[in-house]
């Protein structure tokens, strides 16, 4: 279904709305920000049937880490073998695998839990505000298309098995109504400092759109789970940074710790942004905490006491949080969300329109808050990088 124009204009109400009510208001399955430089990944594109079309620079480039392509999809991509996990920014390969993400592999993917947990987040260096009082997080209206941004989620596997993230469909400026960017977190594509690139990464908008229980679910079929269908990442991008100092519980990556992902659809041919008929703007200005106003998150947590089937969201004004003087300072919120949640988007209301200013990237143990990068001229030219080179293709 393609939104209208009104629906479009009643969707930003909406989260206006949600906006105002500010005072009330990532484990195994089954398989086992300003001042960063862009990295880009080299395509790694995928046909919608059984053959893998990956450029011959890729082809030589895993061939030279033993990786026999042809191989790849009966299974060699288990392998996570140290020098044969990819991780350098042009290493990216994510090739379709047909009929992988079955609604129940996907609904036993669990949340990258300790890449969102940071034991000493609270350090007193730099500049931080207080900790904030925790907001509890709220169940978005469903169905999500017609109440929430185009928000969705982010599946993956890693060593550790399938994964879990969130993510939102973002516009893009070189390719007007057609876009086919999602804007994610870093560690939901890449494993930073001590890894390298996830694999079978897959996007799913508006997952489980009518917020069915687990019992609901029982024997649904794809279109229940993937009202919109599976989008495969045959690009990715993600901050220099993270890949170079990310690690399990953020780093010196986690003020960098975003990505942009170039999703194509397992069938079909038209763009994702026409599919699920809306988009959001990136706002790059990076506004200090102060001048932020009103925020909110919104994902899909997936630790319990959530079982990531439901879309969640909290709204609160952000304060700073600085994890070191050498480092840019993080927006930071109340917020009950756990893992699941991260990459999910940040939103704010810019003279009436509905603005992505941030992702969910770190929060504490005890997931009483949620810290998020700003987005400023580096995450744009990341942006823009991915939307003049691999947008149209």
């Amino acid at each position: 279904m393609r939104f209208s124009g009104p629906r479009r204009r009643a969707l930003a109400a909406g989260l206006m709305a949600a906006l105002a009510l500010a005072a009330t208001a990532c484990g195994t399955g089954d398989d086992r920000a300003d001042g960063g430089s862009a990295a880009s990944a080299s395509r790694g594109s995928a046909s919608g049937d059984d053959k893998i079309d990956v450029p011959d620079g890729i082809k030589d480039r895993l061939k030279e880490h033993g990786i026999d392509v042809d191989r790849w999809k009966n299974g060699d991509w288990k392998n996570w073998d140290k020098d044969k996990w990819l991780g350098e920014a042009e290493d990216f390969v994510n090739p379709v695998i047909d009929g992988l993400w079955k609604p129940e592999r996907m609904k036993s993917a669990k949340d990258p839990a300790k890449t969102v947990s940071v034991q000493d987040a609270a350090a007193d260096q730099g500049v931080s505000d207080p900790e904030p009082a925790p907001v509890d997080a709220r169940a978005e209206q469903t169905p999500y298309h017609e109440h929430a941004a185009p928000v969705g989620k982010v599946f993956f596997d890693s060593p550790e098995g399938s994964m879990v993230c969130s993510g939102t469909v973002v516009k893009d400026v070189n390719h007007p109504g057609k876009s086919n960017l999602v804007w994610t977190a870093g560690h939901c594509v890449h494993a930073g400092r001590n890894g390298g690139w996830y694999r079978n990464i897959a996007f799913v908008p508006s997952y489980n759109d009518r917020g069915r229980s687990e019992a609901q679910l029982a024997g649904a079929g794809a279109s229940e789970i993937a009202p919109y269908g599976q989008w495969w990442a045959d690009w990715a991008s993600t901050s220099d940074e993270w890949i170079s100092g990310g690690d399990e519980t953020g780093g010196a990556g986690a003020p960098y710790d975003y990505a942009v992902l170039h999703v194509r659809p397992e069938q079909g041919g038209r763009s994702l942004e026409e599919t699920v008929g809306n988009a959001l703007d990136v706002d790059f200005s990076a506004p200090s905490a102060r001048d932020a106003g009103t925020v909110g998150a919104w994902g899909y947590p997936a630790a319990p006491p959530y079982d990531g089937l439901s879309m969640f969201k909290c709204v609160d004004t952000p304060g700073r949080l600085s994890l070191s003087p050498a480092m840019p300072t993080m927006y930071r919120i109340g917020c009950t969300m756990t893992g699941g949640s991260s990459g999910g988007g940040w939103f704010r209301v810019v003279d009436g329109r509905t603005e992505l200013v941030s992702n969910t990237s770190i929060g504490p143990a005890a997931h009483t808050w949620l810290a998020g990068p700003q987005l400023g001229g580096e995450a744009q030219a990341l942006y823009r990088q991915m939307s003049e080179e691999y947008g149209g293709r």
